[in-house]
């Protein structure tokens, strides 16, 4: 193995970059955790206002909360906070205890191995990682590590509007009109009394539903069009009482009061083939020749995906579909998932083919949609442990998680009878594990 005195590297200072931290720490291993933004969690304060639907014992890794015990943080025990509380009440206090061993303002460009290429077999296991970083100032340089663990996320490359994976035609040149985050009703002048079509059906649409109403509220002429690409079934608002994170059943049954209501017009079957733009606004055109109203602001929130590229001199085993690592593909594809849980995932199922490289957190999922905060706390405790040899407890699963209400996959695509599926009996009581279970709030 290569230098033990070398640092590992953690990419991003994010929820589970940080925790990666404290548990490397913990365990006597030295961490560097590298932040392309300016401050802890920079992704989580670009949807600050976004109140997530896990409560505070869900959202604090143990091993975070044992480092920062001493410096007299008060934990959190109740409420649901917003992305900025969970910055300034937990976060931002785990980076500052971290202190030094963060370091912002530091993008990772690429990772290879020190003197091989992606094609050198000789000795490779045995040298150490090479990082190559670019500061604000764009000044390259060059570290050296002995594993990394890319906690980078997915936040910074949102998908498009167009349906088929690409951005739609005109896309690119309506940028100005899109917008790739949930909106914030207290900062409504970009919709106020303007018309809105939200392109998207995952959480992060039923969040920005529920900002654009609370704006329509509030400033009369305000309009909403909530544009899907399936068919309306059981599962299109969610789980409701059947999603056993209460909060998230709840967050898409008031999606469905709003269509009800009238409050939101919902186009289905609409798969975005262009987006032209009029002036000062957008047409969205449909794969079949349909056109929705001339929209102010389009509201794109159709998923995320990882950036592999700094990784392109490693050798990696991902699933084909999902971009994420081949052992947990089928668990957490949405084409055939079905009802009951996703599996909490390790070292075991997280390791590369590049030995020392883990993918952790929203990247382990790649495009997948359903990720849990307390499934990225669960995947770093258990890096740390195979990193430091603890075998036994890398292979260890301390960590249930919860049914979302939600059956069948995706189902067949046009069919409103497979859309939602019906498999799903009652609900039953949470069991205790599910105390500790959160979910970032940006799913697609």
């Amino acid at each position: 193995m290569n230098d033990s005195t070398l640092p590992v590297v953690v990419i991003g200072a994010g929820p589970q970059g940080l925790a990666a931290a404290a548990h490397l720490l913990e365990r006597g291993l030295e961490p560097l955790v590298l932040e392309a933004g300016a401050g802890p969690a920079s992704a989580v304060a670009e949807w600050g206002h976004v109140r997530l639907f896990s409560a505070w014992p869900e959202l604090v890794d143990a091993a975070s909360a044992r480092l920062l015990e001493p410096t007299g943080w008060q934990r959190p025990e109740s409420g649901y906070p917003t992305g900025a509380a969970w910055i300034e009440r937990y976060l931002a206090p785990l980076a500052t205890a971290l202190g030094d061993r963060v370091r912002y303002d530091t993008r990772v460009i690429a990772v290879s191995r020190k003197g091989r290429d992606r094609l050198v077999d000789a000795d490779r296991a045995e040298q150490p990682f090479t990082v190559r970083v670019r500061d604000a100032l764009g000044r390259e340089s060059r570290l050296e590590a002995r594993a990394v663990i890319d906690a980078s996320g997915t936040w910074r490359r949102p998908s498009p509007a167009g349906a088929d994976g690409v951005p739609a035609l005109g896309e690119r040149a309506a940028a100005d009109l899109i917008a790739y985050q949930v909106p914030d009703r207290s900062a409504p002048e970009r919709y106020a009394g303007r018309h809105t079509v939200v392109v998207g059906a995952g959480d992060s649409a039923f969040n920005a539903i529920h900002e654009l109403v609370q704006v329509a509220q509030e400033h009369p002429g305000t309009r909403v069009t909530w544009a899907i690409r399936r068919v309306v079934g059981d599962g299109t608002f969610g789980g409701g009482a059947a999603d056993q994170l209460p909060e998230r059943g709840a967050l898409g049954q008031r999606a469905r009061r709003a269509v009800e209501s009238g409050a939101v017009e919902l186009v289905t079957g609409f798969r975005t083939a262009e987006v032209r733009r009029e002036g000062e606004r957008a047409v969205l055109v449909g794969e079949d020749g349909r056109e929705l109203p001339a929209a102010d602001t389009v509201v794109v929130l159709t998923g995320f995906r990882p950036d592999l590229s700094f990784l392109s001199e490693l050798r990696l085993d991902l699933d084909p579909t999902l971009e994420a690592p081949r052992r947990i593909a089928a668990e957490i594809d949405p084409n055939i998932h079905s009802c009951g849980s996703v599996q909490a995932t390790g070292a075991a199922d997280l390791a590369q083919p590049e030995t020392d490289l883990y993918l952790v957190g929203m990247k382990s999922y790649g495009r997948a949609p359903t990720f849990l905060a307390l499934t990225g706390y669960e995947q770093v405790r258990s890096v740390v442990a195979a990193l430091a040899g603890d075998h036994e407890a890398a292979a260890r699963v301390e960590l249930v998680l919860p049914d979302t209400g939600v059956c069948g996959g995706a189902g067949v695509f046009d069919d409103p009878e497979s859309a939602g599926g019906g498999c799903c009996a009652p609900a039953v009581a949470a069991p205790t594990e599910l105390l500790e279970i959160g979910r970032a709030p940006v799913g697609a």
